[in-house]
């Protein structure tokens, strides 16, 4: 059977920026004074500490974050810790430890991807991953009717491992209904989505709302819109207001906005610091009616634009 989530404190640490040296989150370039492989590994390590000294149980990786399953396997080996790890299938990385590259991931979600990736993850983790996730299907790319992928899924499924998917796009909330309506052997092999879901795309959340009811985990990634929702960005007036009432940050309420969703079970903090993960946590102290908070969503297609166009660093 696959491993439950119910005792897992409901913040997770996704290690997206800490496996790499160039992301996406605003700023990110500015936390880092080194990005050496070795000051890397020891500030990811410095991070992963301080989040299983808050409590924190469940930690995120993908093959595509750099080096991120080697960090997380070996702290987890060297501290002998005992946690619940998610990690994703279907992106190379490529950009060779450089903030500059053109490319940093490609994308492929075949089975020949599937049988590669899947040894290395076990090989880089030292040990299976509780959940294992298509990253970022999509309907696109075929992968929710590629019936070789999904039996093998099926197989990995059966010995424990609960397996699923990411969505990305705007298209998530059609993506997350195909996968619901999988079948293999008659029985879906999927039972856990990992989506994007916050205050400026809350788009997904009917149909994680129907991946909830159907017993799926449902984890929650890009709480803070990649930094869209913290003090780097210029912060729409009716987050200030709330902020300022409740007398927190914008990433804590964007956070604890994502958690009072009553389909989430876990939602990741993406801390690049030690001082950004702080305050991320000051999430779980708040209860807040959030409904004045609702306009601010983009549609879509708009957020998805604006996130496209932002920068490696």
């Amino acid at each position: 059977m696959p491993i439950p989530l119910s005792n897992t404190p409901r913040l997770g640490l996704g290690l997206a920026a800490l496996g790499r040296p160039g992301y996406i989150n605003l700023g990110h370039g500015e936390d880092l004074d080194n990005k050496t492989v070795d000051a890397m590994r020891a500030h990811a390590w410095t991070v992963l500490d301080a989040a299983w000294a808050a409590g924190i149980r469940y930690f995120d990786a993908a093959r595509s974050y750099g080096r991120a399953e080697k960090f997380l396997g070996g702290w987890l080996a060297e501290r002998r810790h005992t946690a619940t790890v998610g990690s994703k299938w279907g992106y190379t990385y490529v950009a060779d430890w450089r903030t500059d590259a053109d490319t940093h991931e490609v994308k492929s979600h075949d089975l020949d991807t599937l049988e590669r990736q899947w040894p290395e993850t076990l090989a880089s983790l030292g040990r299976r991953p509780d959940l294992y996730l298509i990253h970022s299907a999509t309907l696109a790319t075929g992968v929710l009717e590629d019936r070789r992928v999904l039996a093998r899924l099926a197989e990995l499924g059966a010995v424990g491992v609960r397996v699923g998917l990411s969505t990305s796009g705007p298209g998530q909330a059609d993506t997350l209904r195909r996968a619901l309506a999988v079948m293999v052997d008659g029985v879906n092999p999927f039972s856990a989505v990992q989506a994007t879901w916050n205050l400026l795309e809350p788009s997904a959340g009917a149909a994680l709302t129907e991946a909830h009811a159907a017993g799926w985990t449902v984890v929650v990634k890009e709480a803070v819109a990649n930094g869209r929702l913290t003090g780097r960005a210029q912060i729409p007036p009716p987050l200030a207001q709330i902020c300022r009432e409740l007398n927190a940050s914008p990433d804590a309420v964007a956070l604890a906005a994502a958690l009072a969703q009553p389909w989430a079970d876990v939602a990741l903090s993406g801390a690049t610091t030690v001082q950004q993960l702080e305050s991320n946590l000051r999430a779980l102290r708040i209860q807040a009616d959030f409904s004045a908070l609702a306009g601010l969503a983009e549609s879509p297609g708009e957020y998805w634009q604006t996130r496209a166009g932002l920068s490696w660093n």
